[in-house]
């Protein structure tokens, strides 16, 4: 298994793509903002520009383990645990912290990712995935972000833009 050392995530597409060396190693699909594409702290939008992992969070976890405050809760995904709280944005399985790369675009002050909780994470496997509607983070199928977790190194870099496959712009963080 090739560790990734670019992620392309496709607001137009709603997939993630994930490259080594200039190679398109895998696409996934994914879950951004209902509230569409933006910065500002707050707005609920999935942030753009580019980023770069700064921590992984939850290796060893169990799948569909409860994420809250970036801690496990020790709790399990399970259909009874969200009927028990339906209205809990789950975030579940593992967590890709991002970081903007971008001063006044999406780092430091009220652009900031990082302070944003902006995250790339597990959500319910009933959750429909090519469609917007996570609160700005990226929603991923739990299988798939086991997978890409195993595959994505601390600093690996993320573009995030409305263009779609095959218009990436690639760029050092």
């Amino acid at each position: 298994m090739l560790t990734l050392d670019f992620l392309h995530i496709s607001l137009a597409d709603q997939q993630l793509y994930g490259f080594a060396a200039g190679r398109l190693l895998l696409r996934l699909p994914v879950s951004t903002a209902l509230n569409g594409a933006g910065e500002l702290n707050g707005s609920g939008c999935t942030p753009r520009g580019l980023h770069q992992v700064r921590a992984k969070i939850g290796a060893g976890l169990p799948y569909g383990a409860v994420l809250r405050g970036r801690r496990w809760t020790g709790e399990v995904f399970s259909p009874e645990l969200q009927a028990q709280f339906p209205g809990r944005d789950w975030i579940l399985t593992r967590i890709l912290w991002l970081s903007g790369c971008e001063p006044g675009r999406n780092r430091l002050g009220r652009v900031d990712t990082f302070r944003r909780y902006i995250y790339l994470h597990g959500t319910p496997d009933s959750e429909p995935m090519g469609v917007p509607l996570s609160h700005g983070c990226v929603r991923l199928r739990n299988a798939d972000l086991l997978d890409l977790f195993a595959r994505v190194p601390v600093h690996c870099r993320v573009l995030i833009d409305e263009a779609s496959c095959p218009d990436w712009a690639v760029a050092d963080c």
